[in-house]
């Protein structure tokens, strides 16, 4: 295993290079300009071009990349462009925030599924299991931000119970309770939809399952149907579960996008916005090598899930 993962690792230096190389000419292609976003609409081509100089911009692309890439090699992603701030320090105080969103809407997405998946699975054709499966694509096909403007209207403008947004009350103390009061809604619009995708692939892979021999044998000796399904069949299901798990990292990172410019949350989505909006260069750059390396992260977790999962999985 530990070879494996050493390995893993070795293969992801040259796949983050190729992602950075992707990410800087898609962003350098995008329209507008740097230096005209941080002047007035009435600055002169002269100012104009005295400030791309300053910025760098006048250079080649690949000397602007690789000026970037031994920034990156030296431990930081250089200097905003719209605050002028290290770009390291404003994406440091913005990840945490997005880890616990996206962490908390992560593990209340998979305990409503993996429940809810195996009822529909032991329930199947039912009225329980349409009921189920009409909600899940539901789920899915709202969007993100159709959803989240809905419950703030219900929960924080009609019944006045929960925050419209932001991470805390201003001039509060910020205590637990008002976080988490801060923090229902916008875990609700990502869970949803994490729950939505997730049941169908809980389901398929139960019934998959269930339907096999050592099963039957199970149950010929005896053993109550709970622990038949939730001993022995959802422990053989979980390998394709722990897959679909790991695929909702990147779709938990685009929907945080919009679900935190929504409900005003302090994280990496807003602030993606508001590099686009600006052109921060350096800051999209930092934003999608972060992104990548979660990515990357996400899908070594879940190949070592696997063995934890079923013992018969060996990596060399």
């Amino acid at each position: 295993m530990f070879s494996y993962i050493i390995r893993r690792l070795l293969i992801a230096i040259p796949v983050l290079l190729g992602v950075t190389v992707f990410n800087f000419i898609i962003i350098n292609l995008a329209p507008g300009n740097p230096a005209e976003m941080l002047l007035n609409p009435n600055s002169s081509p002269a100012q104009i071009a005295l400030r791309k100089e300053q910025l760098g911009l006048n250079d080649p692309l690949w000397v602007q990349y690789f000026h970037w890439l031994n920034e990156l090699i030296h431990g930081n992603f250089g200097f905003s462009f719209n605050t002028f701030q290290p770009v390291s320090h404003m994406i440091s105080e913005r990840v945490g925030p997005t880890f616990v969103l996206m962490g908390i809407a992560l593990i209340v997405g998979v305990l409503i599924a993996i429940p809810l998946g195996v009822m529909t699975a032991t329930k199947q054709y039912s009225k329980l299991d349409y009921s189920l499966m009409g909600a899940s694509f539901l789920g899915i096909s709202i969007p993100n931000f159709f959803l989240g403007l809905g419950l703030i209207y219900i929960f924080a403008l009609q019944f006045k119970v929960l925050p419209t947004g932001g991470m805390m009350t201003l001039g509060g103390e910020g205590g637990l309770i008002d976080r988490t009061k801060h923090l229902i809604l916008p875990v609700a619009v990502l869970s949803i939809y994490i729950a939505g995708r997730t049941i169908r692939y809980v389901r398929a892979s139960m019934l998959e399952i269930l339907g096999s021999d050592y099963l039957r044998t199970a149950r010929a000796k005896g053993l109550r149907e709970f622990v038949v399904t939730n001993k022995h069949a959802l422990k053989n299901a979980l390998v394709p579960i722990i897959t679909v798990i790991g695929l909702e990292v990147p779709f938990l990172l685009g929907g945080a996008v919009i679900t935190e410019q929504i409900f005003q949350w302090p994280g990496m989505g807003q602030l993606t916005i508001q590099s686009i909006m600006s052109r921060d260069y350096p800051t999209l750059m930092a934003i999608n090598f972060i992104a990548a390396i979660m990515v990357l992260v996400s899908n070594l977790l879940t190949d070592i899930l696997y063995s934890v999962a079923d013992p018969r999985i060996k990596y060399q």
